[in-house]
This record gives structure tokens, sequence and C-alpha cells, in this order.
């Protein structure tokens, strides 16, 4: 039979080539980021390089694994942390503020079995993740007013939409890392508009009163300072009061014959007797 079957060098071909695609399909390389649902006759029987907590990818699973050629095939399922994006979406807050919300989550799949048997594929997942994703944003924004996305309470927020996730999630075998809100803006339009002209509005009002309330201090504060002044001069003056008079007639003298710089208009002049008592100051004692 041997001798008849080296007679027939296709034949020999043929069952060479069935044996090497036998002994290929027979061992799989298996990535260190990814993991495995080994399905034999289309019913998962094992889970090949499985996501474990604190493992370090690469250290357990990965390389060469064996499996039976024809009958069994692997479905490959990621083990890091995917991104999940939302599609942008109208929340209504809970002072009735109208916002467009773009949001994304992260998650990773922990347990490939279930997420198999739930979804079939990662692609599939994402479509069920993302109406949950919508549904828990809405829920928890509609509880919140619009200035609170705008304070820290923003990560409480968020955390909490996280944990509403989760409880759904786990169904696929998906855990949710974390969500996140990449801009929650009101909408184009009048209602934007009006909002700004609220925004505008208010900060005109504090600042109207903001100047108001400075302009009451600094005349206070003036007027404090005129009566301590008033208080100082009289004091002064009134320990030789020829000397004030002296002092006070050579300031009106400045203002009458040289002008205190504020008047641009030709010079004035002034005709007056030498015996006037408005120049007594300048007769000497």
């Amino acid at each position: 039979m041997i001798a008849s079957i080296r007679n027939h060098p296709v034949l020999i071909a043929v069952i060479a080539a069935i044996l090497l695609v036998a002994l290929l399909g027979s061992v799989t390389i298996v990535p260190e980021t990814s993991q495995g649902v080994v399905i034999r006759f289309g019913k998962p029987v094992r889970i090949v390089n499985q996501f474990e907590q604190g493992e370090r990818f690469g250290e357990v699973g990965a390389g060469l694994n064996a499996k039976i050629p024809f009958a069994e095939s692997i479905v490959w399922i990621d083990k890091r942390v995917r991104d999940l994006d939302m599609d942008r979406q109208q929340v209504l807050s809970i002072d009735q503020r109208r916002l467009e919300v773009d949001a994304f989550a992260r998650y990773r799949v922990v347990d490939p079995l279930r997420m198999f048997i739930a979804a079939r594929s990662e692609d599939r997942v994402e479509e069920a993740l993302k109406p949950i994703l919508g549904s828990q944003l809405r829920n928890e924004l509609g509880k919140r007013p619009f200035a609170s996305m705008l304070s820290p309470e923003r990560e409480g927020a968020m955390e909490n939409i996280r944990v509403g996730m989760n409880r759904i999630a786990r169904q696929y075998g998906v855990v949710v890392v974390d969500v996140r809100i990449k801009k929650a803006d009101l909408p184009d339009g009048t209602p934007l508009q009006s909002a700004f002209a609220r925004m505008r509005s208010a900060r005109q009002q504090e600042a109207r009163s903001i100047r108001a309330e400075g302009s009451k201090t600094a005349q206070i504060i003036r007027a404090s300072a005129d009566a301590e002044a008033a208080q100082i001069y009289a004091a002064s003056f009134g320990k030789d009061p020829a000397f004030y008079d002296f002092y006070r007639a050579m300031q009106s003298y400045q203002v009458t014959f040289i002008g205190d710089g504020t008047n641009k208009s030709s010079p004035t002049n002034i005709i007056m007797s030498p015996n006037s008592e408005y120049l007594k100051e300048f007769a000497g004692r």
C-alpha cells in the first residue's frame, strides 16, 4: 500500500497538505492583550488568557495554545479598558434647562464567557451599553441644576452614573471603570441667547452694586480725611491767627493773579487801589 501511495505523488502532496493544515490548526498564538472563548461546534467550552484583577498582561496565559483543528475556533475579546462614546443628546435639568451633553464611558470585559453568551461580540456590547449610559445620564442630571455641572458636584454625578451603569452592565460580563462628561452646553439659538442675556444682566447689576458701594466708601473716606485735615489746620493756625490770615491771603493772591492752571482763556486785567483792604498784606506789618 505504501508502494502504491509512492506511485501517486499528487496523493502524497494532498495528504501532506492536510497534515500541515491540521498541525497549524491545532496551535494558536494567544495575544497578551486578548482573552479568548474557545468554541467547539458552536458551544463555548473554555476560556484562554482570561483577565484577572492585578495580573500583569503576558505573565500567564499568553503564547502558544493548543486546540482541536476543524472542531474548535476562538473568539477574541480585548482585555484592555475600552472607550464607549455616547451620541450627543438633550437632557432636561431640574431647573428646566435643556442641555446638550456629550459623554463617554470606559469599560472592561471581566467575564468573557458571559459576554459571549449575552452579546456574542464587543460591538454588540457597546450597542447595548450606549442606551444604558444615556438613560443613566438623563436620570442623574435630571435631579441636578445646571450650575452643578460647573462645580465640584459634577464628580459626584459621574460616580452615581457609573454605579448605575454597573448594575446593568454586569449582565454582559462588563465592569464600567469611569464615566466622564466632555461637554454640557445650552442648545444653540434662542435658549442660549436668553441665558447669555440673563447672565450679562446679572453681571452688570453686580458691577453697578460694587461701583456704588465703592463710591460710598470713597465718599466716607474723603469726608473723614477732610474733617481730619480741617482739625489739623484749625489746631495749627489757631496758634498764630496772624500767620493764618497771611497764608490765606497768599492763596487768594495766587488764584486771583496767577490762576489755578485750569483756565485756558486770555488773562484778565484787574485795577485796584493801593489802599484796598484786599492788598493789605503787601503793605507789610
